[in-house]
């Protein structure tokens, strides 16, 4: 607001502005904090998948050394059974025995893991509700254009056509 008399007491250099401007200028500052605000997501966005990008490349380092490491480690177990007193063959034979058992568990399990899975029921369901709802409705029909910018008419037996052009 300005001051009556004219004295600039109230009056500051923004408040002269027509109301135009004012939204001209809200605009121009909403649409720069937009900007900004999708500039920062994406900073942070590059910065979680750089992250993820690490990570997943640790954890297949981490796999790859994981597996090799188990051929050293069969060993080595085969071994410590042969320090027990049984003999070589014996002690590899447990230790494969082992890796065998360990792989039916595994297997057992993702059998029951498997059974579990189920279709998309409701996918499925609304697929053919909407399958029903399409089956019912009727098109609507075709208008070809008028050369001479008189109202389209509707074409008939268009499907016709159609269907012996193709045969």
């Amino acid at each position: 607001m300005s001051d009556p008399a004219g004295k600039g007491a109230l009056s500051t250099p923004g408040t002269d502005r027509s109301l135009g401007q004012l939204v001209a200028s809200a605009t121009t500052e909403l649409s720069a904090l937009v900007h900004d605000e999708i500039a920062l997501a994406k900073a942070e966005l590059r910065q979680d998948v750089k992250r993820g990008a690490i990570g997943g490349a640790a954890i297949g380092i981490a796999g790859v050394f994981a597996l090799f490491s188990l051929p050293v480690l069969s060993f080595a177990a085969a071994y410590g059974i042969h320090n027990l007193g049984l003999g070589l063959a014996w002690s590899f034979l447990i230790v494969g025995g082992a890796y065998l058992v360990l792989a039916a568990l595994l297997a057992l399990l993702a059998v029951t893991k498997f059974k579990k899975v189920k279709p998309p029921e409701k996918s499925i369901a609304s697929a053919k509700r909407t399958a029903a709802v399409l089956g019912n409705a009727k098109p609507h029909p075709r208008t070809a254009p008028a050369a001479d910018g008189r109202p389209a008419l509707p074409v008939k037996g268009e499907a016709e056509v159609v269907a012996r052009s193709s045969a």
